[in-house]
């Protein structure tokens, strides 16, 4: 039986799959809702074009840190949507979650850093 991979093998995550991660903490989502998100979040600091996120999805699936989801039942009559065109959802996994954590721990701890070299200072 294979190993469970530790999170911490991840780290550390690059700052596009950290927002990503970020964007479907709270819930699964559809490609444009994470870009959505992300640049809601963000004051539009960070813009993800649509190839950049599904290459970015592909490889996060890849690890086993997202996974394609249903749609929510909310979605899945949703008026003016071209047939055929269904929205793909994904999902943060439990490993996801676990890399989720460690790196924002892992930032936490940076960010403490530089507080204690005063590059930072509290407002």
């Amino acid at each position: 039986m294979p190993r469970p991979a530790d999170a911490r093998s991840f780290l550390p995550v690059s700052p596009l799959a950290f927002q990503v991660l970020v964007a479907l903490a709270d819930g699964p989502r559809h490609g444009y809702g994470v870009i959505q998100e992300i640049d809601a979040r963000t004051g539009g600091l960070i813009r993800l074009r649509t190839g950049t996120l599904y290459l970015l999805l592909q490889r996060l699936t890849a690890d086993g840190v997202v996974e394609p989801t249903k749609t929510p039942k909310a979605e899945s009559s949703a008026a003016g949507r071209a047939p055929g065109s269904p929205r793909r959802y994904y999902g943060v996994t439990p490993l996801g979650r676990a890399v989720l954590a460690a790196e924002t721990r892992r930032l936490e701890a940076a960010v403490s850093d530089a507080r204690a070299k005063r590059v930072l200072f509290r407002t």
